[in-house]
């Protein structure tokens, strides 16, 4: 029997389907004003301190077409369009880069929302500059200025972020820097000075830093899913010391939340 071969049409934009552990309506931490935000599966990274443990895998979660995706934010969209807008975070969303390209443009078209990428930037590569015509704002992601420390915090090499952060300059595009401050892992005076100055290099984008203390609040989802966390006896910083880490951005001009 002769087998025939049949050719199937491209996906449309609204046809792509991609992972999405959770979604989030009324985040007032996650950009500017009030979020929705859609928490992609999927990271690469391993976080000593990473508070979201389960959206490293990246299956672990709906599977959703653009069109579904868009249609999420329909009841929040008026609201929405005054008051804030949408991130895309994770996991990391640079793991899904078509579906996520494809719902920044579906939400522009469809609501015209404010749009924001939270993301560590490491995957940045595999997309290219007018993928990001979408997005008004980059929340950024820097967990460490020192390579090796970067690696031992992440499994990851720092090198892939620092050049995100170059081509963001490049493209002129609004940032958000954050810094997650840990006791004994991030809170070192010469490190932060260090970022400081590599945040003070990139002009004009750098819009605010957010230092944000350390919390054990992922602490029960490492337990639930059998991971021993190593962070378990790590105290949150204390206000003195957040308020140093501050300083120290604030010192080189830039704008400190």
């Amino acid at each position: 029997m002769t087998q025939q071969h049949v050719v199937h049409a491209p996906l449309s934009q609204g046809e792509l389907t991609g992972y999405v552990h959770s979604t989030e309506s009324g985040a007032g931490v996650d950009g500017p004003g009030m979020r929705f935000v859609y928490f992609m599966s999927g990271c690469q990274f391993r976080c000593q301190y990473c508070h979201n443990p389960d959206t490293w895998k990246l299956h672990a979660g709906r599977q959703l077409t653009v069109a579904q995706a868009v249609a999420e934010i329909a009841p929040y969209a008026g609201f929405l369009k005054f008051a804030g807008g949408v991130t895309v975070s994770g996991g990391e969303p640079l793991m899904q880069p078509e579906f996520v390209g494809a719902l920044f443009t579906a939400i522009k078209q469809r609501y015209g929302l404010h749009t924001a990428l939270d993301t560590q930037g490491f995957l940045h590569a595999n997309v290219d500059d007018a993928w990001f015509d979408q997005v008004d704002l980059v929340l950024l992601d820097i967990k460490h200025s020192d390579p090796q420390r970067y690696l031992e915090i992440t499994g990851q090499a720092l090198q892939p972020t620092l050049d995100f952060a170059q081509r963001l300059k490049r493209l002129g595009k609004p940032v958000w820097l954050r810094y997650v401050l840990v006791p004994g892992l991030t809170d070192g005076a010469a490190d932060i000075a260090r970022l400081a100055d590599y945040a003070a290099s990139l002009g004009g984008i750098v819009q605010r830093v957010e230092v944000l203390p350390f919390h054990q609040m992922g602490a029960g989802k490492w337990a639930q899913l059998g991971l021993t966390y190593p962070l378990a006896d790590t105290p949150p910083p204390t206000a003195a010391a957040v308020d140093a880490a501050r300083c120290l951005f604030a010192a080189r001009g830039l704008t400190v939340c």
